[in-house]
């Protein structure tokens, strides 16, 4: 039986999630923004191996008190079935719109691929895990991979890219890959309400639904 942690790149998903258009059917696939993520990873573990952690790596957007506050019940949904969230931050960029020849102001999140590569260290050095699992799509996460793998050679990394997203280059640095499909979010979702030990409850945000 292998120990296996997953490790999931939040924005990356939530982003898949958000953007990916199939057809007519344009976003359908919002609605599983309310994802039970342990469940999800969870689909990922075969035969004898177990599940032992789950960590989201995620940023609050604090300048949008409404995506704050959708992303909070998010997380506390992801509280109560025992996932881990590490927080980045979002850094103030200045950019230069190429169509209008304008300067301006925006955000961008900083710290989820280091958090990610820490996290997959530290786990190791800790031995804590025989095989872990980035849920990302994101190749800055190469260098991570690559490192684990040439320091810890008895361990297993292993990718499954988000729907809609696809990763060759990650891919060929992974010991094993997966593709995620939409039935893996459908068995994940969480139901509308849910209701925590102590009887308060959470609700999926109305844009989620």
């Amino acid at each position: 039986m292998s120990r296996v942690v997953a490790f999931i790149d939040g924005f990356n998903l939530y982003h898949a999630l958000d953007y990916f258009d199939n057809g007519a059917d344009h976003h359908r696939y919002r609605k599983y923004k309310w994802t039970n993520l342990w469940a999800l990873a969870d689909q990922f573990v075969f035969g004898k191996d177990e599940l032992k952690e789950v960590l989201s790596f995620t940023t609050l957007a604090t300048w949008d008190a409404g995506k704050t506050e959708r992303h909070r019940i998010f997380i506390r949904a992801q509280d109560s079935v025992g996932v881990q969230t590490v927080y980045g931050e979002f850094k103030r960029k200045q950019k230069h719109c190429h169509l209008c020849k304008k300067d301006y102001w925006s955000f961008e999140e900083k710290q989820t691929d280091v958090n990610i590569a820490l996290h997959l260290f530290q786990l190791a050095i800790q031995e804590r895990y025989d095989r872990a699992i980035i849920f990302s799509g994101d190749t800055d996460l190469i260098p991570a991979i690559k490192a684990v793998r040439s320091t810890f050679l008895a361990k297993q990394i292993g990718v499954v890219i988000p729907i809609g997203r696809a990763s060759e280059d990650l891919k060929k640095q992974a010991d094993f890959h997966y593709k995620m499909r939409e039935h893996h979010l459908a068995k994940s979702r969480f139901p509308n309400v849910i209701v925590l030990p102590d009887k308060s409850t959470l609700h999926c945000p109305d844009n989620w639904k």
